[in-house]
Protein backbone atom coordinates (compact mmCIF):
# COMPACT_ATOMS: atom_id res chain seq x y z
CA UNK A 1 0.00 0.00 0.00
CA UNK A 2 1.51 3.45 -0.96
CA UNK A 3 1.03 5.91 1.74
CA UNK A 4 1.05 9.70 0.32
CA UNK A 5 3.58 11.89 2.18
CA UNK A 6 1.58 15.24 2.21
CA UNK A 7 -0.70 13.30 4.16
CA UNK A 8 1.29 10.97 6.83
CA UNK A 9 1.51 14.28 9.60
CA UNK A 10 -2.33 14.76 9.44
CA UNK A 11 -2.35 10.84 9.73
CA UNK A 12 -0.06 10.83 12.97
CA UNK A 13 -1.70 13.70 14.40
CA UNK A 14 -5.12 11.88 13.94
CA UNK A 15 -3.40 8.27 15.54
CA UNK A 16 -1.61 10.40 18.00
CA UNK A 17 -4.93 12.26 19.28
CA UNK A 18 -6.99 9.12 19.14
CA UNK A 19 -4.08 7.20 21.74
CA UNK A 20 -4.33 9.90 24.13
CA UNK A 21 -8.12 10.09 24.13
CA UNK A 22 -8.04 7.02 24.68
CA UNK A 23 -5.52 6.73 27.69
CA UNK A 24 -6.77 10.42 29.66
CA UNK A 25 -10.11 8.20 29.39
CA UNK A 26 -8.72 5.01 30.91
CA UNK A 27 -6.55 6.40 33.05
CA UNK A 28 -8.60 9.48 34.77
CA UNK A 29 -11.19 8.91 37.28
CA UNK A 30 -13.54 11.41 35.67
CA UNK A 31 -13.93 14.23 33.00
CA UNK A 32 -13.92 16.40 35.61
CA UNK A 33 -10.48 15.60 36.97
CA UNK A 34 -8.16 16.04 33.98
CA UNK A 35 -6.50 19.52 34.23
CA UNK A 36 -6.99 22.19 30.81
CA UNK A 37 -3.60 21.49 29.43
CA UNK A 38 -4.61 17.69 28.52
CA UNK A 39 -8.18 19.36 26.92
CA UNK A 40 -6.50 22.28 25.14
CA UNK A 41 -3.86 19.42 23.96
CA UNK A 42 -7.23 16.96 22.51
CA UNK A 43 -8.64 20.32 20.34
CA UNK A 44 -5.43 21.75 18.92
CA UNK A 45 -4.72 18.42 17.75
CA UNK A 46 -8.38 17.79 16.18
CA UNK A 47 -8.03 21.11 14.51
CA UNK A 48 -4.99 20.11 13.14
CA UNK A 49 -6.28 16.53 11.95
CA UNK A 50 -9.52 18.69 10.75
CA UNK A 51 -6.95 21.04 8.84
CA UNK A 52 -3.99 18.97 7.68
CA UNK A 53 -5.34 15.09 7.36
CA UNK A 54 -9.12 15.46 5.61
CA UNK A 55 -8.75 15.99 1.73
CA UNK A 56 -11.75 17.43 -0.30
CA UNK A 57 -12.05 14.21 -1.73
CA UNK A 58 -12.39 12.06 1.78
CA UNK A 59 -14.33 15.25 3.29
CA UNK A 60 -17.88 13.62 3.05
CA UNK A 61 -16.80 10.32 4.41
CA UNK A 62 -15.05 11.98 7.15
CA UNK A 63 -17.84 14.55 8.05
CA UNK A 64 -20.40 11.68 8.12
CA UNK A 65 -18.36 9.19 10.37
CA UNK A 66 -17.36 11.52 12.99
CA UNK A 67 -21.15 13.19 13.02
CA UNK A 68 -22.23 9.86 13.78
CA UNK A 69 -18.96 9.05 16.40
CA UNK A 70 -20.00 12.88 17.81
CA UNK A 71 -24.00 12.12 18.09
CA UNK A 72 -23.18 8.52 19.59
CA UNK A 73 -20.73 9.75 21.80
CA UNK A 74 -23.23 12.59 23.19
CA UNK A 75 -26.11 10.72 23.21
CA UNK A 76 -24.48 7.97 24.98
CA UNK A 77 -22.64 9.32 27.76
CA UNK A 78 -26.14 10.68 29.77
CA UNK A 79 -27.54 7.20 29.57
CA UNK A 80 -24.29 5.76 30.79
CA UNK A 81 -24.39 7.60 34.23
CA UNK A 82 -27.90 5.96 35.15
CA UNK A 83 -27.02 2.14 33.86
CA UNK A 84 -24.63 1.65 37.01
CA UNK A 85 -23.53 4.22 40.06
CA UNK A 86 -19.92 3.52 41.27
CA UNK A 87 -19.05 0.77 37.95
CA UNK A 88 -15.73 1.05 36.86
CA UNK A 89 -16.18 -0.67 33.55
CA UNK A 90 -19.30 2.34 32.89
CA UNK A 91 -17.49 5.00 34.15
CA UNK A 92 -14.29 4.40 31.95
CA UNK A 93 -16.29 4.34 28.81
CA UNK A 94 -17.91 7.31 29.76
CA UNK A 95 -14.61 9.21 30.27
CA UNK A 96 -13.40 7.54 26.35
CA UNK A 97 -16.44 8.94 25.18
CA UNK A 98 -16.00 12.42 26.57
CA UNK A 99 -12.55 12.80 25.70
CA UNK A 100 -12.99 11.48 22.04
CA UNK A 101 -15.49 14.13 21.67
CA UNK A 102 -12.99 16.74 22.63
CA UNK A 103 -11.00 15.47 20.05
CA UNK A 104 -13.76 15.18 17.28
CA UNK A 105 -15.65 18.36 17.65
CA UNK A 106 -12.96 20.53 16.16
CA UNK A 107 -11.76 18.19 13.74
CA UNK A 108 -15.69 17.96 12.75
CA UNK A 109 -16.35 21.75 12.41
CA UNK A 110 -12.85 22.75 10.34
CA UNK A 111 -13.63 19.68 7.94
CA UNK A 112 -17.64 21.00 7.67
CA UNK A 113 -16.54 24.72 6.99
CA UNK A 114 -13.43 23.90 4.59
CA UNK A 115 -16.29 21.33 2.75
CA UNK A 116 -18.75 24.50 2.59
CA UNK A 117 -16.21 26.73 1.47
CA UNK A 118 -15.37 24.08 -1.21
CA UNK A 119 -18.92 23.98 -2.66
CA UNK A 120 -19.08 27.83 -2.33
CA UNK A 121 -15.88 28.01 -4.46
CA UNK A 122 -14.92 31.10 -2.14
Amino acid sequence: MVVAKENLAGAYAFLMGVVLAVAMGIFNNSLEGASGIFYSLLVLIGLVVGYVSVSDKNSINFLLASLSLVIVAGMGIQPLLYVAKQNVVVDTLRNVLGTLMVLFVPATIVVALKTVFAMAKV
